[in-house]
C-alpha cells in the first residue's frame, strides 16, 4: 500500500512562450522564443515546446536560436502580462483546491487533506488541474503534475514525464522510480554541491538516498544537508520561518542610458519603485545601499544607515549622498536596496517627530496620494524628478526569482 501524499505540485509549461502563444493565437503550434531585448547578442529567457523540440531552450543564443529554428517567433517579455496570468491560473485551479504557496510566478502547490490523499484522489485532482487551467485560462497553457508526501518529492514527480505529465512519489517506490536522474537533476542541488558529492563518492540518486542524515550534514556544511535528505526519505520536514530584511531593484543600463547623468537617473528611479513597494507592503527602511557598476572601475558600492522612512523624498536625500560617493565613468548598471527593514507596527518615531503612533507625516501622505493617482492613471503621472533618457520597460518591476511583483508595480 503507498503512503498518503500531502502536497500536489505544479509547474507551468514553457510558461513565458505559452502565454505569447495565448495572446497572439497566429503562435499557436509555433516555435516560439522570448527575449528580454531582441538584439544579436540576446539570450532566450524561455522557448516553447515547438522550438525546444528543434534544441532551443532557455539561455540560447538568440542567433543560435534563428539557426536552429528557421522562422522562430521572437518576442520581447512582458512582464505584466505574465503576473496577470499567474493570478488567472490561481484563480482558476481554486475552483479545484485552494493554493497554499506560489514558489514563482510559475510553480504552485497545494495541501491535500483527508481523502485527497489517498493516490487515485489525488491524481485525480491533479487531471483536474491540468483540465481547469486549459478550459478557464487558455488551451496554450499546460502545466505538469507531481503527487507526493513533501514538495521536494512532489517537484520531483512533475519533473518526470514533462511537458503536461502527471506523476507520483513515495518512499515504497525510492529510490529505484527516480534511479535514472543524476543528483544533479534534483531540485536544491546545483553549483558547487554537484561536484562536492562526486568527490565523495555520490554519483547516483541511489547512493544519495543511502547517506545517512549526518552525512548528509557534514556534505552540504549545514543543516539543510539534513533536511533534504529527510525530504528525499518522504518525511515532512517543516522549513524554518524567514524574515526579508530587505527590497531592491537593479538594472543593466541600455546604451542610451550609458552615461554618468543617466544611470543617475536611472538609480533614483529604482529607489522611487522601491520606496513605493515599501509603503505598500507598510513598512520602512533603516539602511540604504547604492550599486554601481563601471567598465572602468568595476564593481563599488555606497551604503550606511539612515533614520527610518518610507518617504520618497528623505530616501531621495540619502541617495543624492550615497551616489556622489561613487566615481561613474562607463557605467554598466545599478541596483538599490532599502534595507534593516522593520514593520510600521514597530516603528517608534524619532524623538523629534510630533506624529502619533501609527500617524502618517504629511510628507508620507503626499508620497501615498502619489502612489495612488500613478496606480489610477498610468505610470509616471505624477513623478518625483526627472526620468531616464530611455525608459526601459518594468524597470523595478521585473519577475525575479522566487519574487512576483504585484500588479500595483507596473503603474508605480
Amino acid at each position: 500500500m503507498v503512503s498518503r501524499v500531502r502536497i500536489l505540485f505544479f509547474d507551468m509549461n514553457s510558461f513565458f512562450a505559452s502565454v505569447c502563444q495565448a495572446e497572439e493565437p497566429a503562435l499557436m503550434a509555433r516555435a516560439v522564443g522570448v527575449v528580454t531585448t531582441d538584439a544579436p547578442g540576446a539570450a532566450l529567457i524561455a522557448a516553447s515546446r515547438e522550438a525546444k523540440a528543434r534544441g532551443v531552450g532557455m539561455g540560447t543564443r538568440l542567433e543560435e536560436a534563428r539557426r536552429l529554428c528557421p522562422g522562430i517567433a521572437v518576442r520581447a517579455a512582458r512582464h505584466d502580462l505574465f503576473v496577470d496570468y499567474h493570478h488567472r491560473i490561481r484563480a482558476a485551479v481554486e475552483t479545484v483546491l485552494p493554493i497554499d504557496i506560489a514558489h514563482s510566478v510559475d510553480e504552485f502547490s497545494c495541501r491535500l487533506m483527508g481523502r485527497q490523499q489517498a493516490l487515485d484522489a489525488a491524481l485525480a485532482l491533479g487531471a483536474e488541474v491540468q483540465r481547469v487551467i486549459r478550459a478557464e485560462v487558455h488551451p496554450a497553457l499546460t502545466c505538469s503534475v507531481g503527487v507526493a508526501p513533501n514538495k521536494l518529492l512532489a517537484k520531483i514527480a512533475a519533473e518526470l514525464r514533462k511537458p503536461e505529465g502527471l506523476d507520483w512519489l513515495a518512499p515504497e517506490v525510492l529510490p529505484d522510480k527516480i534511479a535514472h536522474l543524476s543528483p544533479t537533476d534534483l531540485p536544491g542541488i546545483a553549483g558547487g554541491l554537484g561536484p562536492r558529492l562526486a568527490r565523495a563518492g555520490i554519483r547516483t540518486v541511489a547512493d544519495l538516498h543511502a547517506l545517512t542524515p549526518k552525512a548528509a550534514r557534514h556534505l552540504w556544511g549545514n543543516v539543510e544537508g539534513e533536511r533534504f535528505l529527510r525530504q528525499l526519505h518522504g518525511e515532512t520536514v517543516a522549513a524554518p520561518e524567514t524574515q526579508r530584511h530587505s527590497l531592491g531593484h537593479g538594472q543593466r543600463l541600455t546604451p542610451q542610458n550609458r552615461t554618468p547623468e543617466a544611470a543617475r537617473a536611472v538609480a533614483r528611479r529604482l529607489l522611487v519603485k522601491a520606496a513605493a513597494r515599501l509603503r505598500r507592503e507598510g513598512g520602512f527602511a533603516r539602511s540604504l545601499h547604492v550599486g554601481l557598476k563601471c567598465a572602468d572601475h568595476g564593481a563599488q558600492s555606497a551604503s550606511g544607515e539612515i533614520t527610518p522612512t518610507r518617504d520618497t523624498f528623505d530616501l531621495s536625500r540619502a541617495f543624492d549622498r550615497y551616489w556622489a560617493r561613487l566615481p561613474c565613468r562607463h557605467p554598466i548598471s545599478v541596483s538599490v536596496m532599502l534595507g534593516a527593514l522593520q514593520d510600521e507596527a514597530d516603528h517608534v518615531a524619532d524623538l523629534f517627530e510630533t506624529r502619533a503612533a501609527g500617524e502618517a507625516t504629511a510628507r508620507e501622505g503626499l508620497c501615498t496620494a502619489i502612489d495612488a493617482l500613478n496606480a489610477r492613471f498610468g505610470q509616471d503621472t505624477v513623478r518625483f524628478g526627472e526620468l531616464p533618457p530611455h525608459k526601459v520597460p518594468y524597470t523595478g518591476a521585473k519577475i525575479a526569482f522566487g519574487r512576483i511583483p504585484d500588479r500595483a508595480e507596473f503603474n508605480e
